[in-house]
């Protein structure tokens, strides 16, 4: 079974019978994929099962049959060199999207058979992978199990978890741990010179690997370096992914590359490839508070829904909550972070104790694992304590532990907090819940599988199952690098018997750059200025009607303030002449952020329980029969707000026109 929702251009259905709006709609089986009698739909697969070849819907002004930059032979192609017919159009074997771990990963392995380009918005290094503080969890301990593993995944994830994604990435885990360590990523070791295992929230064994408190850092270190230096991969950093480049195979929607934007230049650069690998993170710059880096703009997950991809489980969005409160530190700091600082999980995991204000230690009376309680149910504990006593962060106490144990495992926190007059060996750390974590996304099979041909995805953009409706801590790092190597061989095969058309570059319109010169220095400066506060705005919608705690009132409220908001930030561009193709990093940026925010305001609008990180005041309750994800489909793009259409159109006399 699986819920459907609606949001904006998207059809969107929740339970058999019952819907969010519009028309009901009878479901058949979940084992052969999703049926509906009177639906128009054939929906996606089971995460368990492999993609149909084509994903069934309305389309209205869609893309005919017959344009096609790659064709599939029955004999292998081999691989191409890399080309740039212009510095405009540049063709790979491999185009990825992000440089995370996710992305670097896979880039590694399927250089070996190809050439590979991978784009990044910033910086290769400025992902979340970087800020990942805890490390990466994985059964290594003769004490511990898959089985422990699994049972802890799914418990975290309030049994929303798909098994057999569970079992394959609790199984595959400790042998992607042994390959990063082969590649040069250096973990800490016990005094037994055994690696040393962390112990998290949630789990019931030691199984986080770690770099100190810096994990992610070294792991990304460690990736990057081999990628800098592989000759079959070529690194475009500063290339902001616009749109995904697809058109129609009959009923199967089809992936030939992405339109960039060359941030430092100004112009667009296409990228036309055999595979895609979305790998671009999450979307944690939709609320004002987020661990997240600035490039999180949910980027990929609004690029893979505008290209026809299915989206699931968006209401599940995870706060971290332990980030830093600078409001409670002795010396705050002189500008605003873009970003919070995150307190690591593994503060608690090592005795950690969590008090208010009044120094009442307060989760126990929550729950019975106190402060080694999920995420979910810790960030709802803190946020109660905050609302009940009018407070604006709580305290986080690890000073009762050995002086030196505390600065061996946390050095980048001690360091942090000392900056700002806090010695976290003597004082208790002020912390406040934060955006951190999108558990949904584009919806994955077991080898990052999407339902538009040509595309993977893996790491934080991805749906798997693993998650459910919360994610357990450690356990992101972790499916970035399982699904990462599980794509690769797909991904190969793919290749290897697919040509690709090298005079296909000029068969999508281009994005047009917005400059001074075409809209004048007065208007793209209002643009530019317009888009911040709208953004802003955007951000405390979402904080104030779709955070930790939600109700269908607040929800609804967030639905039509989000479409007010869009319209007139739309409005504005338009009469001020703005198209349809122009494009500029801070509007491309904020339509993406408010497609993402749509997605998970209809997402959690359909969801009529309370279960994990989405918690109803109105249906307070877990109610087993909506034990079941929520798909998001795509439908007509012509009736779509500027965020949920695609920047480019076929050049083809044929187009339907409805």
């Amino acid at each position: 079974m699986a819920a459907y929702v609606s949001v904006g251009n998207i059809h969107a259905f929740y339970l058999a019978g019952q819907v969010h709006r519009g028309q009901s709609y009878r479901q058949d089986s979940w084992s052969s994929g999703f049926t509906f009698r009177t639906s128009p739909f054939k929906v996606p697969f089971p995460w368990s099962s492999g993609v149909p070849k084509a994903l069934k819907s309305e389309r209205c002004g869609c893309y005919s049959p017959g344009v096609s930059a790659i064709s599939e032979s029955s004999k292998p192609c081999g691989s191409i060199r890399a080309v740039s017919v212009s510095s405009s159009t540049k063709y790979y074997d491999f185009t990825v999207i992000g440089s995370g771990v996710a992305g670097l990963r896979y880039a590694l392995e399927v250089a070996k058979q190809g050439t590979v380009a991978v784009i990044t918005k910033d910086e290769p290094h400025e992902s979340n992978t970087n800020y990942a503080q805890g490390g990466v969890s994985a059964v290594l301990c003769p004490l511990d199990s898959v089985e422990s593993h699994m049972q802890d995944t799914m418990v975290a994830g309030a049994h929303l978890c798909d098994e057999e994604t569970v079992r394959v990435v609790c199984t595959e885990g400790p042998e992607r741990i042994r390959e990063l360590i082969a590649m040069g990523a250096s973990f800490d070791h016990g005094e037994d010179g055994n690696l040393h295992l962390a112990r998290e929230g949630g789990h019931s064994h030691r199984r986080i690997v770690h770099a100190a408190d810096m994990t992610g850092r070294e792991i990304e270190r460690a990736l990057l370096e081999a990628v800098l230096n592989d000759p079959n991969i070529s690194v475009f950093k500063h290339h902001f992914a616009i749109d995904l480049l697809t058109s129609q195979d009959g009923l199967s929607t089809v992936c030939y590359g992405v339109d960039t934007l060359n941030i430092k230049k100004n112009e667009v650069v296409r990228f036309l490839s055999k595979v895609t690998l979305l790998a671009s993170g999450g979307a944690g710059h939709i609320y004002p508070s987020t661990t997240n880096p600035l490039v999180a703009t949910g980027d990929g997950m609004a690029m893979a829904h505008r290209a026809q991809a299915v989206i699931s489980n968006m209401e599940f969005v995870q706060f971290h909550p332990t980030a830093l409160a600078d409001e409670g530190l002795p010396i705050k700091p002189q500008t605003a972070r873009e970003n919070a600082f995150l307190i690591t999980e593994a503060v608690r995991g090592d005795g950690g104790i969590l008090y208010n204000l009044g120094m009442e230690r307060f989760m126990p009376v929550y729950d019975e694992r106190a402060e080694l309680a999920p995420r979910d149910v810790v960030a709802r504990s803190i946020d109660d304590q905050l609302k009940k006593r009018k407070e604006k962060y709580v305290l986080l106490d690890i000073s009762h532990k050995p002086r030196e144990k505390i600065l061996a495992h946390f050095p980048n926190i001690a360091s942090e907090c000392l900056k700002h007059g806090l010695d976290i060996t003597r004082q208790p750390i002020p912390v406040v819940p934060a955006a951190h974590y999108m558990c949904g996304g584009v919806r994955a099979a077991l080898q990052g599988e999407t339902n538009v041909l040509g595309l993977f995805v893996a790491g934080e953009v991805a749906c798997t199952g693993l998650h459910g409706a919360n994610r357990l801590a450690s356990n992101s790092l972790l499916e970035a690098l399982v699904f990462a190597r599980r794509a690769v061989q797909p991904s190969t095969e793919l290749m290897k018997r697919t040509k690709l058309d090298l005079s296909a570059s000029e068969k999508w319109t281009r994005p047009v750059v917005a400059t001074a010169r075409s809209l004048g220095d007065e208007v793209l400066s209002k643009i530019i200025a317009l888009t911040k506060e709208v953004r802003r705005e955007l951000q405390e919608v979402m904080w104030k009607y779709v955070g930790i705690v939600r109700s269908t009132i607040r929800l609804n409220t967030a639905e039509r303030k989000i479409a007010e908001l869009e319209a007139k930030w739309e409005t504005f561009l338009f009469e001020h002449g703005w198209e349809q193709t122009v494009v500029a990093l801070e509007a491309c940026e904020m339509r993406n952020l408010f497609c993402c925010a749509k997605l998970v305001v209809s997402s959690a609008l359909a969801r009529h329980e309370s279960r994990g990180l989405h918690y109803m005041t109105d249906y307070p309750f877990v109610e087993e029969s909506k034990r079941i994800p929520t798909i998001i489909l795509p439908s007509s793009p012509t009736t779509a707000s500027w965020s949920s259409r695609r920047l480019q159109n076929i050049r083809s006399s044929s187009l339907v026109d409805c």
